[in-house]
């Protein structure tokens, strides 16, 4: 029944993202990124069509996946890759059934950008990528040490800008503003909306984990003595509340210190710290022993 809901919300939100790709960005020439806004140009400059460019490209780089992050990393890819081209191509006319030629291009940008990032939200919360340019951001990740967040600005950026010299800068720039949005709602999607997470962590590196969080980005730290349930031994519990801004900073760095790292991260409804009134230097680091 868990797969069921899975699957189900993942086919939903690739849905979406078909969607908004055909009703909003595709017919306004908005290149939002990825392999789907370049098929955008693509279909400008040569006339191919889009749902083909998207699976020959996506089948191309999960070949390349397969070789260079492999099968682990792979799985979760193709479910994606192969229904954004179908469900694109399946939605292909849904603007002959709805109408929106009379909107404002604003409006247009703000819509198609919820409701693909609601999409993308969908489909990353339950460990599933699109594909596409994804796959390049992990090689990227893994295999040159570039964080995702940062060759996603470099790959999708420069695919922006390619759409942007073709189609002018009125569409560079509603391009911008949709990407920006499908960022932030596909990233309230995954960690919702509150302000902060907790971070409960185990790991080997104990004091490269404290030294980063601590001194790098300037967090109160709290560690808990415990002992395993099932080994018995005795060790450190590390609990940190990170804002939610940072969330992906944190959980990236904490996994390059320590691959074997574990950890459990929740909601944190309400924060009560006096430290916020001290200086950065000043803030105390405690111990709960």
């Amino acid at each position: 029944m868990q797969k069921i809901k899975k699957y189900g919300n993942v086919a939903i939100g690739i849905f979406l993202v078909a969607i908004s790709y055909n009703l909003f960005f595709s017919p306004y020439d908005l290149d939002t990124g990825g392999i789907s806004g370049l098929a955008i140009v693509i279909k400008k400059l040569f006339f191919i069509n889009e749902s083909i460019f998207i699976f020959i490209m996506n089948f191309l780089l999960l070949i390349l996946s397969y070789i260079i992050l492999g099968k682990e990393l792979t799985k979760n890819t193709i479910l994606g890759s192969i229904l954004l081209p179908l469900f694109i191509n399946f939605t292909e006319n849904i603007n002959q059934f709805i109408v929106i030629a009379n909107l404002d291009p604003l409006l247009i940008t703000l819509l198609g950008g919820v409701i693909s990032g609601i999409g993308y939200g969908m489909l990353f919360k339950n460990n599933f990528t699109s594909g596409g340019t994804d796959i390049l951001n992990q090689i990227a990740e893994k295999k040159f040490k570039i964080p995702m967040n940062l060759s996603m600005i470099y790959i999708d950026g420069l695919i922006v800008l390619l759409g942007g010299f073709i189609f002018g800068v009125e569409s560079f720039l509603y391009s911008v503003i949709a990407l920006l949005l499908i960022s932030n709602i596909s990233n309230k999607t995954i960690i919702g909306m509150n302000q902060n997470k907790v971070f409960y962590i185990q790991t080997k590196q104990y004091k490269k984990v404290i030294a980063y969080l601590t001194q790098e980005l300037h967090y109160d730290v709290t560690i808990f003595e415990m002992q395993g349930g099932f080994s018995e031994k005795k060790k450190k519990l590390i609990l940190c509340s990170v804002k939610t801004n940072d969330y992906y900073k944190v959980k990236t760095a904490l996994n390059y210190i320590d691959r074997q790292i574990f950890i459990t991260i929740t909601e944190n409804y309400e924060l009560l710290n006096a430290n916020l009134m001290v200086p950065k230097k000043e803030r105390l680091t405690f111990k709960l022993l």
